[in-house]
């Protein structure tokens, strides 16, 4: 409790602080100013998107599910995906809606060893498909960046990657003394489940494809959003840009991508020349979109809960 509390600590100080020094930085009346000039009709285009959002991550789970020799019904892994997404927009950072997907997944029948390794994979494969967009894509926009941005960032990240994914297929390879332990045996089979999908071309390749093809579609949420509020950008600037902000905002270190996203979107988009309340203006509205998506999530929780009480009564 002592543990879990002072995470929660941290991670609103963390929130707080980066929030603050936003403040310090942007003229948040003149980012409020340009919020207010977002289209409807855009608004509710980036919904839509995210509403797209939340079938391409379901399917992407399944797509790990069966690497691993599990099966889980399509509409189903939407559900429970939701309610993840719920809980990983009230608890900090994305580790506490992921939490819940797990314990979800294995009341919903499936083995605890699948429900925990095949969400802690989907997002390995999630972090590493967005590692590969920004890598493949950077190339297109170094013409546009202003001053001197340091190229092999991204690629190294990559290579970084590829070697992170190697060193979890291999956690089983420890000495046989050890092997009597209980977490020794519980990364022997996080091993097992990643060479099950990363060593597999006929599974790794459609869930590559599927995550990358998220990513995209998540740059095209906030090149809506930015289009809505008469931003000058293109879609290879967020197709390049958006990812690694993604990524800042999906790091468990603060509640829900709060603060470290705004200011992660700042950098990226202060590189193409746009201002800080736009970008700050954008970034909220990317969350907002965000938070009502996963609305659904608190109703699914709600009914399951229901259901569940009601079947302890009869029972």
């Amino acid at each position: 409790m002592i543990k879990r509390w002072a995470s929660w600590a941290v991670k609103i100080a963390l929130t707080v602080g980066a929030l603050w020094y936003l403040q310090q930085k942007v003229d948040l009346g003149a980012a409020w100013d340009v919020g207010k000039t977002m289209s409807p009709l855009m608004f509710v285009v980036a919904f839509l998107l995210q509403l797209v959002q939340v079938l391409i991550c379901a399917g992407r789970w399944r797509l790990v599910l069966r690497a691993l020799g599990a099966e889980m019904p399509y509409l189903q892994a939407c559900e429970l995906f939701c309610i993840g997404n719920f809980f990983g927009q009230i608890l900090p950072g994305a580790v506490g809606g992921d939490a819940v997907r797990m314990w979800k997944a294995h009341r919903a029948g499936l083995s605890l060893t699948a429900s925990v390794n095949s969400v802690a994979l989907e997002r390995v494969v999630t972090v590493f498909g967005l590692l590969l967009l920004v890598a493949a894509s950077q190339p297109l926009l170094l013409n546009r960046l202003e001053g001197n941005f340091p190229i092999w960032v991204f690629p190294g990240l990559t290579a970084a990657g590829l070697a992170g994914i190697l060193v979890l297929c291999l956690l089983d390879r420890s000495p046989p003394s050890l092997q009597h332990w209980r977490l020794i045996r519980g990364l022997a089979q996080v091993a097992s489940d990643s060479r099950r999908l990363f060593f597999r071309p006929a599974k790794i390749l459609p869930t590559l494809i599927v995550t990358v093809f998220g990513h995209i579609n998540l740059a095209l949420v906030v090149y809506v959003l930015a289009i809505g509020l008469n931003i000058d950008v293109s879609v290879t600037d967020c197709l390049v840009l958006v990812p690694p902000v993604v990524l800042v905002a999906t790091l468990p270190i603060s509640m829900a991508g709060w603060g470290p996203r705004e200011m992660a979107m700042i950098t990226a988009f202060g590189f193409i020349g746009v201002s800080k309340e736009h970008a700050t203006a954008l970034s909220v509205l990317f969350g907002a979109v965000s938070i009502l998506i996963s609305l659904p999530g608190g109703v699914f929780w709600l009914l399951n809960k229901r259901q569940a009480d009601g079947v302890e009564i009869e029972s």
